[in-house]
């Protein structure tokens, strides 16, 4: 018997690639888990996908039985999610290289830079501890459309992670502001804190990451 659903078919969908994009590759029965449909469902909702060129899927094999597959989302997929103009930003980065070179460019995503900077700090005054600041800022970047989460790790360290990169077009046509990103986050965390990028969208991953490493006495 086909599993009920309360949620409509278009509904289920957009589902599916919110889940792809937040939490990574998937099998049908994860996906179907975490839904409340049914994995014949959630399999037929992804064939209608993939013919869209929105997910594609890679094979995995298992010590017994038949291959898995594991459902991603595809390039495709990142106009479906906020791009904070795209085209504007690429324009006037441009421009700025153009009429004032590398230097001109540079002031700009510095001046940038110090203005983040100074927002985040006044929306996290209240926040003291390094764990406390890495929450809210996760809490500030999914407010612009990162879909930005925090998960605690076993050694105690935290993993800040962007789902989505809401400058995405502006960041591949200037890798500037990825490097401004990290000058962002070691401003907003204590000195003693170490904030390492593990994973680059710009380097083809799934998604953006810091590994933030507590002080030694923590």
């Amino acid at each position: 018997m086909t599993k009920p659903s309360h949620l409509s078919t278009s509904k289920i969908k957009d589902q599916i690639v919110q889940r792809l994009k937040a939490d990574g590759a998937q099998t049908a029965t994860a996906l179907a888990s975490q839904l409340d449909v049914s994995p014949m469902a959630i399999r037929q909702h992804l064939q209608v996908l993939l013919g869209k060129d929105w997910v594609t899927y890679e094979e995995q094999r298992q010590p017994l039985g038949r291959p898995v597959k594991l459902w991603q989302l595809t390039a495709v997929t990142q106009t479906l999610f906020p791009n904070n103009h795209d085209e504007l930003a690429v324009g006037l980065m441009q421009g700025v290289a153009t009429m004032f070179g590398d230097e001109g460019l540079d002031a700009l995503i510095g001046y940038r830079t110090q203005q983040q900077i100074q927002s985040y700090q006044r929306s996290m005054a209240v926040e003291e501890s390094w764990r406390d600041r890495t929450h809210a800022l996760a809490t500030l970047r999914s407010q612009e459309g990162y879909m930005a989460e925090v998960i605690e790790q076993p050694d105690g360290s935290l993993l800040l992670i962007e789902n989505h990169c809401s400058i995405c077009a502006a960041a591949r046509s200037c890798v500037r502001l990825c490097d401004a990103e990290m000058k962002v986050f070691s401003a907003l965390l204590p000195a003693e804190v170490t904030v390492q990028r593990v994973e680059h969208i710009l380097q083809g991953d799934r998604r953006c990451s810091y590994h933030i490493l507590p002080p030694p006495s923590a």
